[in-house]
């Protein structure tokens, strides 16, 4: 399995940057989760390729390129954009995302081959196929209704916390596999801002260490994600400072492979 954090950040040159502003990760080239910079960072490949989007919460840097990549897209498409998400997302992305005056409601629209998006709803807790994955959402600790991932290709196995403060659920989940190959967690704050983390529903290098302890599996990859741009420099330093074997900062552009 191929794993690449999209490059959302651009230097004065226009060369990619490691600070992660949106969130989308592409998996084998063909399937995305979330959206933040879909349209802007995937390789003509991938673009060609990507028609299935799984999407974890409607925060805006998760979902903020999903409709120019759609319309970037439209008229070469001969199948739908599928964008997974649950009934409660779906919602919220048609009211306040594809409702004619933010964007065009794409589900109601076709080009000469296909109609461009559709829905495909799924439930926490409950399997779902996505291309060649098997995926199972599982509710986190987060501001809005949040799902992080589990998924598989039948030889290795990804656990992706999505945002998220300490949660249980995930971990319970997590442990109950044979085996994981690699964690995807994020870590927002640096440690002085604890209390805001908490109330943000995001981790700190310390509160991320605690949330470890709760893993049976070892060894594996930790990746670690989602680290605010205002604050990466010091971010990085306390993650070195944790010395946990095998964890280090996932790098936006760069590809992975287990």
């Amino acid at each position: 399995m191929k794993i690449q954090l999209l490059p959302s950040s651009f230097d004065e040159h226009g060369i990619a940057s490691l600070e992660q502003r949106l969130s989308c990760y592409v998996v084998d080239d063909c399937v995305a989760i979330d959206a933040g910079s879909v349209a802007l960072a995937v390789n003509s490949a991938q673009r060609g390729a990507v028609r299935d989007i799984i999407i974890t919460h409607p925060h805006i840097d998760h979902i903020a390129t999903l409709p120019i990549f759609i319309d970037d897209v439209f008229a070469t498409l001969q199948e739908p954009v599928r964008v997974h998400a649950t009934a409660e997302v779906i919602t919220l992305l048609e009211r306040d995302i594809f409702n004619w005056t933010v964007y065009p409601r794409f589900t109601e629209l076709s080009n000469d081959r296909t109609r461009v998006m559709e829905y495909v709803p799924f439930r926490p807790a409950e399997e779902f196929a996505v291309k060649h994955l098997k995926v199972t959402a599982i509710p986190v600790n987060h501001s809005v209704p949040t799902v992080g991932l589990i998924f598989s290709d039948g030889e290795t196995t990804v656990g992706f916390s999505s945002d998220t403060g300490a949660t249980e659920n995930f971990w319970h989940a997590v442990n109950r596999l044979p085996r994981i190959d690699a964690l995807l967690i994020e870590a927002s704050f640096p440690t002085a801002l604890q209390q805001l983390a908490v109330i943000s529903g995001h981790h700190t290098p310390a509160s991320l260490r605690r949330e470890l302890h709760k893993l049976i599996h070892a060894p594996l990859d930790v990746l670690v994600v989602h680290l605010k741009p205002a604050y990466r420099e010091m971010l990085v330093r306390e993650l070195v400072a944790l010395d946990i074997p095998n964890l280090s900062v996932m790098q936006p552009g760069r590809e992975y492979a287990w």
